[in-house]
Order: structure tokens, then C-alpha cells, then sequence
């Protein structure tokens, strides 16, 4: 029996990364094993899950992360692929729970699916999260081709600079991502350097964070909202890029059309 039988909300939010993998497969974000998804559980955890036994582990997380402690996580698996994911989240996944210190996790169910290697950067993250008193519950790490494309030249590395630009393509850009992207300079996939920028420039008010030459990690409330937020990014990025391939540099919206959006939508200027 699975630990998601008869437990509808913990359900639906799993439901939530089983459908998003899909949506990440579909777009040709998730080669291979590539990307990772860890969502924070804990208010959907009942009693009885509680106290269900560990199937693995304890294991080392490599940080001591205080304000996770006692918390529940669901993450992808090592090595699992996101299609497989969208078809079965459990036999590609796992549910793990935060032990008394915060520097050691078990994994409870459904199978002893070790967790992503990421899953100290992503775990780090939301120490961070719920450190500050954030209400996002989910990290998202995929690999968006154009955006991804954007970092291969130094000018959109420069703080903002892509920000402006894919906010300019289209005016839901600026509306459903009003924090922009941040940007990270190369760094050792998986590395704690890698995560400690992330932090960082989320710290600066970002809700996605560019790793360069190699792909985005978003937060949000929940993983479908994290999605839209890459989406729509990358959907600027890809009408930028038509218009570059057409033989001309795209004008973009005028900075006061850009003013009059933001006055409209009560956003930042």
C-alpha cells in the first residue's frame, strides 16, 4: 500500500511534480536525468505517517540546517528520469523526514529511493525559506534551452540586464514574474558554493536564479507555480530569439509602456 492511499491533499501536491515532470519532459527541459524537484510536505504529513518507520538511512545531508528540522520532504530520486516521474512519482521518488539536529535525513516511503544529489543545495534552500518566514514550499531545478542559451554570452550574465530585456518581449513577463532572474556565474554543479549563491541572490528578492551555461532553480509556493514562473521566462527568451533568427533586434516594449504596466498591475518599477 502506498503512503499516499487515502491521504488526498499530500496527494495532490505529489500529483502536482508528477504532472510537472511531464510538462518538463514535453518541453525538452529534462534530458535524461537531468533536473530535480523537492517539495516541503510537512503540513500535509498526518500522524500516521509519522509514525511510520524508516526504510533507509540516517544519512549525512552535509549541512546543519536548523530551521528544517523535524520537517518532511518529498524529492526526486538519483539518477530517475522526469518522464518516469510523470508516470510513477513514488517509484521515482521518496519521502524523507528531517532528524532532531537538522544535519540528517531518513527516507519513510514508499521505497528507499535515495534521494537527488542535489539534495543538499535544494534542502539548503529551503532552510533559507523558512528561515526568513517564506510561504514557498518548492524548489525546481530544469534545464529551459533558450534561457539557458541567454548565459552563454557575458551581456546577459551582467546583473538585470537579461531581466529587462525578457521583460520587454511580452507584458505577462514582468506581471507573473515581477522579481526578474537572477544570475550565478558558472559553479560546480551540486557544489555548496552552488548553493550559497543561490541563497545569495535569492536573498536579493529573486524567485529564480540563472546558473550559467547550465540551467534555472526556482521557488514558489508550490511546484506548479515555480513552473509558470520558468515558462513564461523562457517564453520571452524564445520570442526574443525568433526575432533575432528574422534578422533584426527585437524593440521591445518602450520604457513607458513598461511604467504604465507596472502602475497597472501594482508592480515594482
Amino acid at each position: 500500500m502506498s503512503i499516499l492511499d487515502n491521504r488526498r491533499l499530500l496527494k495532490s501536491e505529489i500529483d502536482k511534480v508528477a504532472e510537472v515532470a511531464g510538462y518538463l519532459w514535453e518541453k525538452g527541459w529534462a534530458e535524461r536525468n537531468g533536473g530535480n524537484i523537492t517539495i516541503n510536505v510537512t503540513e500535509w504529513v498526518d500522524d500516521g505517517i509519522r509514525a511510520l518507520p524508516s526504510i533507509a538511512g540516517p544519512f549525512e545531508i552535509g549541512f546543519t540546517l536548523p530551521h528544517i528540522e523535524g520537517c518532511w520532504f518529498y524529492c526526486k530520486g538519483t539518477g530517475k528520469r522526469m518522464r518516469d516521474l510523470a508516470r510513477d512519482p513514488m517509484g521515482n521518488g521518496s519521502i524523507i523526514r528531517i532528524l532532531p539536529g537538522g544535519a540528517r535525513y531518513e527516507i519513510v516511503a514508499d521505497s528507499p529511493v535515495v534521494p537527488t544529489s542535489e539534495l543538499p543545495s535544494h534542502l539548503a534552500v529551503h532552510n533559507y525559506l523558512l528561515g526568513k518566514g517564506s510561504p514557498y514550499r518548492a524548489s525546481l531545478h530544469t534545464h529551459p534551452i533558450e534561457l539557458v542559451a541567454l548565459t552563454h554570452s557575458r551581456k546577459w550574465m551582467e546583473r538585470d540586464v537579461a531581466t529587462r530585456m525578457l521583460w520587454s518581449m511580452i507584458p505577462e513577463t514582468k506581471a507573473f514574474c515581477p522579481r526578474g532572474l537572477g544570475m550565478v556565474p558558472y559553479m560546480m554543479p551540486s557544489s555548496n558554493e552552488l548553493a550559497e549563491a543561490t541563497i545569495r541572490t535569492l536573498d536579493e528578492d529573486y524567485d529564480v536564479v540563472m546558473w550559467e551555461k547550465h540551467g534555472v532553480f526556482a521557488v514558489d509556493t508550490d511546484v506548479m507555480s515555480a513552473f509558470d514562473q520558468v515558462d513564461v521566462l523562457n517564453k520571452s527568451a524564445q520570442i526574443y530569439i525568433a526575432a533575432r533568427s528574422m534578422g533584426f533586434d527585437p524593440e521591445g516594449m518602450s520604457p513607458a509602456q513598461m511604467a504604465e504596466l507596472s502602475s497597472a498591475f501594482g508592480l515594482p518599477k
